[in-house]
């Protein structure tokens, strides 16, 4: 039986869910993810697709685009990926407009900035999530 991806390591990408409206961007992520040896992506284009993934897997990662073509608040996905219980998956927010983002919501995950390569969207899942109050003092 071959043993689940350790996302606790340093690399390890695992599975990630990728919410993207625009096809060409979603591509190019997606592939870029699978290079980097992604255990699994799974693209959905709406906020909907998302919370149906959600209320069924459980992904490493989350790559939210915060407007999308059904809802213009993807950050409430954001909340309740937050919400999942106490070792939620890492959250990277994906738009052209950062400044959009309340702050308490940008808190929640790295922001990356359209047009971005997504080599850069690797590294940033690539590093460890800080988990609670206790790691973040420790990396200080």
């Amino acid at each position: 039986m071959r043993k689940p991806k350790d996302k606790t390591r340093p690399g390890s990408l695992g599975k990630v869910l990728l919410v993207e409206d625009d096809a060409i961007l979603s591509l190019m992520i997606e592939q870029a993810l699978l290079d980097a040896k992604a255990s699994d992506v799974i693209v959905v284009a709406s906020a909907s697709d998302a919370l149906e993934v959600l209320r069924n897997q459980r992904p490493d990662a989350v790559v939210l685009d915060v407007h999308l073509a059904d809802s213009d608040d993807g950050w409430a996905v954001a909340e309740l990926v937050k919400a999942s219980g106490p070792r939620p998956p890492q959250i990277v927010f994906s738009t052209g407009s950062p400044q959009d983002i309340p702050d308490e919501i940008a808190r929640m995950g790295a922001i990356l900035t359209k047009p971005y390569d997504p080599q850069d969207l690797v590294a940033c899942l690539q590093q460890p999530q800080q988990r609670g109050l206790f790691s973040r003092l420790r990396r200080k």
